[in-house]
C-alpha cells in the first residue's frame, strides 16, 4: 500500500507536466523563452553519515543512498532568478552500523553488537517518497544554461518499504515492515553549485525511530546526515 501511494504520487506529478508542455515537431525554431523554468528533474547520490547514536553504536564501512525526482519550478520575479520549487520524488538510503534489530517486525530486539562478535553484515534499508519544497536563486539567462544557484528547503518523505538484514554467517535475520521506524521523516537540505556539478547537505530533524524503539530503556534517537551531490535538468 505503501509502495502503490508513492508511484501514483509521482505519476501523477510527471502526467501533468507532460500535459503542460506537449508540443510538435513543427513548433521546433530557434527562440528566445523568456518565461523559462530552469532545473525541474534531479537526481542524486549521497552519503549518509548518523547522528545522536545510542551509546557503542557506531557506522561500518560506508552507507550510500540516492534519490530522483521532479520539482516544479515557479519564478518570482520579471527575471527569474529567485524562484520557489515543490515536486516529488523518491529516495533510496542505507545504514551500515552495529546496532543489531532482532526478533520480528511486530516485536523487534536492538542490541549493540559487541566488537568480540564477528558478522558480515548488518544495515537498515529504507526506500521512501519525498516532497522537497525549496526557495531558489540562479544568475541564469533565456540563453545562458551554465550558472551558478543555490537552492534550499525542506523536505518532508513518508517511508514506503524498510528492511534490516543481520548475517554473523551462523543465523541470519532479515526484518522488513519494522512498526519501529517513523513513518513520517522531514529535514531541511542546502544545494550550491555551478552548471551540472552540486554539492547538496540535508539534515534530519526527526528520528528513524518511533519512541518504543529502546535499548537499555532509552529511547533511540538516531538520525542522518547526509551530503552528496545532485544534478538538476530541464
Amino acid at each position: 500500500m505503501r509502495l502503490f501511494l508513492g508511484c501514483f504520487l509521482f505519476l501523477s506529478f510527471f502526467r501533468g507536466y507532460s500535459q503542460e508542455n506537449t508540443f510538435s515537431i513543427d513548433t521546433l525554431h530557434v527562440k528566445i523563452d523568456s518565461l523559462y523554468r530552469e532545473d525541474q528533474f534531479y537526481a542524486g547520490l549521497n552519503y549518509n553519515s548518523l547522528l545522536e547514536n545510542p551509546s557503542g553504536v557506531s557506522q561500518e564501512k560506508i552507507s550510500f543512498g540516492f534519490s530522483a525526482g521532479f520539482l516544479r519550478d515557479m519564478p518570482i520575479n520579471k527575471a527569474r532568478t529567485w524562484a520557489i520549487a515543490s515536486g516529488v520524488g523518491f529516495a533510496f538510503n542505507n545504514y551500515l552500523q552495529n546496532m543489531s534489530i532482532m526478533g520480528t517486525s511486530q516485536n523487534p530486539v536492538y542490541e549493540v553488537i559487541p566488537s568480540t562478535v564477528s558478522f558480515d553484515k548488518n544495515r537498515f534499508e529504507q526506500l521512501r517518497v519525498e516532497i522537497p519544497i525549496e526557495f531558489r536563486w540562479r544568475n541564469s539567462t533565456p540563453q545562458e544554461y551554465q550558472f551558478f544557484r543555490i537552492y534550499g528547503g525542506v523536505k518532508f518523505s513518508y517511508l514506503l518499504l524498510d528492511k534490516s538484514v543481520y548475517d554473523d554467517g551462523v543465523q541470519r535475520v532479515v526484518i522488513k515492515n519494522n512498526k519501529d521506524f517513523e513513518e513520517f521523516l522531514y529535514g531541511l537540505y542546502l544545494s550550491i553549485g555551478y552548471s551540472a556539478f552540486n554539492l547538496q547537505v540535508h539534515y534530519a530533524l526527526n528520528s528513524f525511530f518511533k519512541s518504543s524503539a529502546q535499548i537499555d530503556s532509552a529511547p533511540i534517537t538516531m538520525k542522518a546526515l547526509s551530503i552528496g551531490v545532485v544534478f538538476y535538468i530541464l
